[in-house]
């Protein structure tokens, strides 16, 4: 009961899955060749989605104001899940917006991407053995995907 059709109904509007923008990259789609003004919008959970802006300028446009969102809606991650094994988890990034005043909040990803630059070049200082184990080999990828998205 509400506003919006149960979407069980017959004839009722198809529903989808909102689509959050919580920690989420929009850039140029630079390497999409098909069409014209296309930018891409990875999103937390590293699914990717394309979407055609009418000009170039509109374009920037939707990817600014985007990111703007992204990042006033973005909270500090939590700490990676704590387990047994050594092995790399991502941390886990919280879907609640971010209750910190803008500038808090930019003074926090400042403070965040040091800690990621200075994380990866520590994890590529420390090559894993060429004739290491799979898994290690497997963990180190891993983590730098990881850390060069973040």
């Amino acid at each position: 009961s509400g506003p919006f059709p149960d979407p069980q109904e017959e004839g009722g509007p198809e529903v989808e899955e909102p689509l959050g923008v919580h920690h989420a990259l929009a850039e140029r789609a630079s390497k999409y060749t098909k069409r014209p003004n296309v930018f891409r919008l990875q999103t937390a959970d590293w699914r990717v989605f394309l979407f055609q802006a009418p000009t170039l300028e509109e374009m920037f446009s939707w990817i600014s104001r985007i990111n703007l969102v992204a990042a006033l809606f973005s909270s500090p991650p939590f700490p990676a899940a704590v387990g047994s094994q050594r092995r790399f988890v991502r941390p886990i990034l919280p879907a609640a917006p971010s209750r910190s005043a803008p500038e808090e909040q930019h003074r926090s990803h400042e403070a965040w991407m040091e800690r990621v630059a200075q994380e990866l070049f520590e994890h590529q200082r420390n090559l894993p053995e060429k004739r290491g184990r799979a898994r290690d080999l497997d963990e180190y990828r891993l983590k730098k995907e990881y850390l060069l998205y973040e």
